[in-house]
């Protein structure tokens, strides 16, 4: 029976790559692993794929009684609906400890870097396992988006550090230069339809008991969005009704202006400007230094839904 690794339900590059390049390694061990993904890739992780020859993992969203591996991720919204039925054996994430568990011990890499593929470098280092070249390639990509080119506060000296070895194996001179190259890919949103924006990088958060969702664009310049602002606010709020949710947030983040614009649908929006001590316009806010959902929007909601 092969191991599965999966990342989360609406899968970025981290998530993507991440299944990929544990794939590989695991392979690398004797273990046969297969890497997958729960829903569609989005426009940045086919670029990387395509620039690099990789395929898509293969779409697999049932596990039950099936051994996994689960990537960026340890949050039971996030993972596959059936995933207490699967035989989770282990788990690499970068985030929060969320409210997976297991009934048995389990393989845990979890550290407080900005993107899992950083740990997945510590993982083929401490396995003293050799990383190909397109592997290395796609690995600093998937760093690289998660740290918003080191500019998100998320980004640490392991990540910095894993990128600079990643681009020597790679041989890729500049590694800033290609992760403007993917940012200016994730940029490229006219004739996107609102829902697919939204929902692009999208996750569910349970706060307390309290569903809040959170969405988020990262572009070279937000005025791409100047258009379509009131359609996102409007499909915002039909996501809203639809889920159950609380609410539901969009970042619109700048990597420019290093700043994002908060786009909000929402039962109660006196707790959002409770949480970011700011008053919205017309559901409206804009949050300078905010670069991470992780770091600088999740834990301050959390706080107020406590």
């Amino acid at each position: 029976m092969p191991l599965y690794i999966v990342g989360h339900s609406i899968p970025d590059s981290d998530s993507i790559i991440g299944a990929i390049s544990l794939a590989y390694l695991k392979n690398s061990l004797g273990i046969e692993a297969v890497s997958c993904k729960q829903g569609d890739i989005n426009p940045e992780s086919r670029y990387i794929l395509e620039k690099f020859g990789f395929s898509p993992p293969k779409t697999k969203t049932s596990y039950a009684n099936e051994d996994v591996f689960i990537v960026d991720t340890t949050d039971l919204t996030l993972c596959p609906d059936d995933i207490l039925e699967a035989n989770v054996l282990g788990v690499v994430d970068h985030h929060k400890l969320g409210d997976l568990t297991t009934s048995t011990p389990l393989e845990a890499w979890i550290r407080p870097v900005g993107c899992s593929n950083t740990i997945i470098k510590e993982m083929f280092d401490f396995y003293d396992v050799v990383i190909p070249k397109d592997i290395a390639a796609i690995m600093m990509c998937a760093i690289l988006s998660d740290t918003v080119i080191f500019k998100s506060p998320t980004c640490t000296k392991a990540d910095t550090k894993a990128v600079k070895e990643l681009a020597l194996i790679a041989d890729i001179l500049n590694p800033k230069e290609l992760g403007l190259e993917m940012f200016k890919v994730k940029s490229q949103v006219e004739g996107t339809p609102i829902r697919e924006l939204i929902m692009r990088d999208f996750k569910d958060f349970n706060m307390s008991g309290t569903k809040v969702g959170i969405g988020q664009l990262e572009v070279v310049d937000i005025s791409v969005f100047d258009k379509m602002k009131d359609e996102l606010l409007k499909d915002l709020e039909v996501l809203r009704k639809e889920g159950g949710r609380h609410s539901v947030l969009l970042l619109l983040t700048d990597i420019m202006q290093e700043g994002s614009l908060l786009l909000t649908a929402s039962l109660d929006s006196d707790k959002i400007e409770e949480a970011f001590d700011k008053k919205m316009e017309d559901s409206k806010m804009w949050l300078d230094g905010v670069m991470s959902r992780k770091k600088q929007v999740v834990p301050f909601l959390e706080k107020i839904f406590k």
